[in-house]
């Protein structure tokens, strides 16, 4: 199976609390909630069409309380519902013993073993929403193969940064559109290291 990325930015690079403002207030974040304005048909379309593609879900811890809490208690006809409360979920975590949000698996352990077990089995994606922390070190490891972000017309000037600090990673720009509220909405390949080269004049580059 591929493992899929996928993101909520603010322009700033800030992956922090997009949905509500309590969805994250760790190290005093108080500008949560700065996606939600920006929700538009367009977008929720293209959610599900991506969601259609996932045979699992990849979570990191908090991510994963976040949505056993709230998922099970959003009632249809909420068109994400019945997908991601029936889909196997896999969350990433020393200190859990088992979850909540069934079907569920557990995942101890070396994080990169763990997860190229599941890219070794059959399947399309497993897809990977929030966990931002869980996202970047996948990344780094060179686990991820789609990374889709979704960044909103907002600079929010605090909050953890999805990319702040990791190492590089080259990528292919697969889609790319806006819709109409103002997100720009991208997806790429992962292609490996990021190409690097020194300017040699615009001659040289036509």
């Amino acid at each position: 199976m591929k493992i899929a990325v996928t993101q909520f930015l603010a322009l700033d690079g800030v992956a922090q609390g997009p949905g509500s403002a309590n969805e994250d207030p760790t190290d005093g974040f108080t500008r949560g909630g700065w996606f939600a304005p920006h929700l538009d048909e367009a977008f929720v379309k293209q959610a599900s069409d991506w969601l259609d593609l996932a045979d699992g879900l990849l979570l990191g811890r908090r991510t994963y309380e976040a949505f056993a809490r709230d998922w099970p208690k959003i009632a249809e006809p909420d068109p994400f519902t019945g997908r991601m409360n029936a889909l196997p979920k896999y969350v990433v975590s020393n200190t859990l013993n088992a979850g909540s949000w069934n079907p569920t698996t557990v995942l101890h352990g070396d994080i990169q073993e763990s997860v190229a077990a599941l890219k070794a089995d059959a399947g399309r994606e497993v897809q990977v929403h929030g966990s931002a922390r869980l996202a970047a070190s996948l990344l780094d490891a060179g686990l991820v193969d789609t990374l889709r972000l979704a960044i909103a017309p907002v600079i929010i000037g605090q909050g953890r940064r999805l990319f702040t600090g990791h190492s590089d990673s080259g990528l292919r720009l697969v889609d790319c559109r806006t819709t109409p509220s103002g997100l720009v909405v991208l997806e790429y390949e992962v292609t490996g290291a990021a190409a690097l080269a020194d300017y040699q004049g615009v001659t040289s580059a036509v």
